[in-house]
């Protein structure tokens, strides 16, 4: 690079050349602006994205600042969206980030429609803080539409939620049973304390959508509750699930054991997201609000759980009279 004794005036690694101000790295010029004011602004940005590690380093810092606002599901479905993400963007700077790129990356990955979503969608939320933090201009991931992922409509039947049951350890028993009477997902069942217990019913704060209902008591309820409570426990604890050791029951402890049932019993194609889609479709077949139960402001989402839906029966027209 030529001395610079006429752009002292300029930070470093910062030229003019034909009217422009340009930022020089690695022998590559990357134009900044014809104003000197905007152009130093525009510097300051890059130098710093390019401090804070570039796009792993904006993958990172946006999971740290969005993970305790969601599950722990959700963050660890995150963290692998992250991982492959930070592959993908090893070698770009947060501004260099495109809609083009984005939509190749939809491309690349639409063999796994569900997972290529996930990561879409964790993307959308780190250029979003990127915005809010003004290391960027756009969100590259707005116009990207989402894959269309299958409607899954497997539904578990009674007799095949009765053998899961009775292969299951009383201890994971009570928290399946748990999930199914109360229609929520695992993680809600699992952080149910004694105190969210009364003669109402369970009172729950959804973790990932923080709605907030009382499942009304029933003497089902009730009998899972007692049997839940008179587990052997080492010490006594706030929540009414725990392990012997009075340690908090994980999902993945949950998860694990339900893999288990599923070789045990034969039944490989359930997942153990589908017993709170039973229980929402057994509460609209007998009539039940289902939407309620569920903790869903939109009746599109609960109409996604609702599985094994028998078919609409058609009633055919009346013959005209004075047809003979």
């Amino acid at each position: 690079m030529r001395p610079r004794k006429k752009d002292r005036h300029l930070p470093a690694c910062m030229y003019p050349k034909h009217g422009a101000y340009y930022l020089v790295r690695n022998g590559k010029w990357e134009r900044l602006s014809a104003d000197l004011q905007e152009a130093l602004l525009i510097y300051a940005k890059r130098i710093a994205a390019g401090k804070q590690g570039g796009m792993p380093g904006l993958i990172d810092r946006a999971l740290a600042h969005h993970r305790k606002k969601i599950s722990e599901n959700t963050a660890k479905q995150y963290e692998a969206a992250a991982e492959k993400l930070k592959t993908i963007f090893a070698e770009f700077e947060p501004h260099q980030v495109l809609p083009k790129h984005v939509a190749a990356v939809k491309m690349e990955l639409a063999d796994t429609p569900n997972m290529c979503n996930r990561i879409l969608s964790f993307l959308r939320i780190v250029f979003g803080y990127a915005l809010e933090w003004q290391e960027v201009d756009s969100n590259p991931c707005i116009g990207i539409t989402r894959h269309a992922e299958g409607r899954r409509d497997r539904y578990i039947t009674d007799s095949e939620f009765a053998a899961l049951l009775n292969a299951a350890s009383p201890y994971i028993r009570s928290i399946l049973e748990m999930c199914y009477l109360t229609g929520q997902r695992i993680g809600d069942v699992i952080a149910i304390r004694l105190a969210d217990i009364s003669d109402e019913g369970v009172s729950f704060v959804q973790e990932k959508t923080g709605a907030k209902l009382i499942v009304a008591m029933t003497p089902d309820l009730q009998a899972v509750i007692d049997r839940a409570k008179a587990l052997p426990r080492k010490v006594r604890t706030l929540t009414l699930f725990c392990s012997r050791a009075g340690k908090p029951v994980s999902y993945e402890t949950v998860k694990e054991a339900f893999q288990a049932l599923r070789e045990k019993t034969g039944i490989h194609d359930v997942k153990i997201h589908d017993i709170r889609a039973k229980s929402l479709t057994d509460a609209d077949r007998e009539g039940k609000n289902a939407q309620t139960l569920g903790g869903h402001t939109d009746a599109r989402m609960t109409a996604r759980y609702l599985r094994g839906r028998l078919p609409k029966i058609a009633q055919a027209p009346t013959m005209p009279s004075r047809i003979g």
